[in-house]
Parts: structure tokens; sequence; C-alpha cells
């Protein structure tokens, strides 16, 4: 079954809209995923950015850490190191300008991650030398 075209009862319009529906496609090409993307990403809050990337980090460290049920086999700390020095970095930059109501459990979950990593290495870290400490200072449990 085929669309109705706007105002069915005027001939121009409906063989207007008939052309438009089985036409090629004109000159003017429509936006590119990406710019479609980039359109979509604008109408997004900043700090929803910063949070889901933070987010994203810390599911990426954690796997990293064999923290998730199944994952212990693919632990690999110094990519973990990487993830959470990253991490680090992007919450302490960014938390004046989220303010304490978005940037606290943040680092929360940085601080886990940094106390899950110091547990996890054999051969333990000095105080303020973990990863991401140099960005929040010493973590202790």
């Amino acid at each position: 079954m085929s669309p109705t075209p706007p105002n069915s009862s005027d001939a121009a319009a409906t063989e207007s809209f008939e052309t438009s529906i089985t036409s090629e496609p004109s000159d003017q090409a429509a936006p590119s995923e990406s710019v479609t993307s980039a359109i979509d990403l604008a109408q997004v809050p900043a700090i929803e950015i910063l949070g889901l990337y933070s987010t994203d980090l810390m599911t990426a460290a954690a796997v990293k850490l064999g923290l998730f049920e199944g994952t212990e086999q693919l632990r690999d700390l110094a990519e973990a190191r990487i993830l959470i020095e990253g991490l680090a970095g992007l919450i302490t930059a960014s938390a004046p300008m989220l303010g304490h109501h978005h940037a606290a459990p943040l680092r929360d979950g940085l601080r886990t991650l940094q106390l899950a990593f110091r547990e996890a290495s054999d051969i333990p870290d000095g105080p303020g030398e973990g990863p991401g400490e140099k960005y929040t200072g010493p973590v202790y449990g």
C-alpha cells in the first residue's frame, strides 16, 4: 500500500508527491552519517559526555583488572594502569567544571579501581606512584 499523499483531492499535489517518492535522488545529498552523528553529539551536554567516557574507561579498566566474572584470565595490569591513568587525568581536569554532584561518583569509581589495582599487583607501587596517583594523590585502603 503506498503512502497517502498530503491533500489527496489536489491532482497537482498528488503528482508532485508521487514524483518525489519515485524519482532519483537529487544533486543535494543527504547529510552523511558522520555529520548526522556530529549533530546528535552537539545536542548532548558536556557533563553527560564526560560521564559516559569516564564510565567506559572505568569499565575497560575493571575488565583489564579481571574484576568481572569470567575475566580473571584476561587480567592485564599494564593495560589497566594506562586506562586508570587516563581516567584520573580526565576526572581531575574536568572535576572543577563538573561540580561536586557529578564529580564525586567518578572520583569514587576511580579510587575503587586504584585500590583494586594495588590489590592485584604482585609488586606494589610506592605511595603516590600507583596509576593516576600523580593526579589524585596517594590512595590508601
